[in-house]
């Protein structure tokens, strides 16, 4: 389990990195964060939520369109 959050921060903070050269990556990291302290939570862990939310609203996007 270590390893996979290990893994799991890497990216994001490589994507923090990557953020200097995409401003609206930058916009977004800078909302999360905005987000993450109005909850009490880390980083990182609002960067799980939204990624998480954004999988489970594609998924049901798809199985919505794919359903008939």
């Amino acid at each position: 389990m270590l390893e996979a959050n290990s893994f799991f921060t890497n990216m994001v903070d490589e994507l923090v990195e990557f953020s200097e050269y995409d401003p609206e990556l930058a916009e977004g990291l800078r909302w999360i964060d905005t987000e993450a302290q109005k909850l009490g939570i880390t980083f990182y862990e609002m960067v799980f939520h939204v990624l998480h939310r954004y999988d489970i609203d594609t998924k049901a996007k798809s199985w919505l369109s794919h359903r008939n």
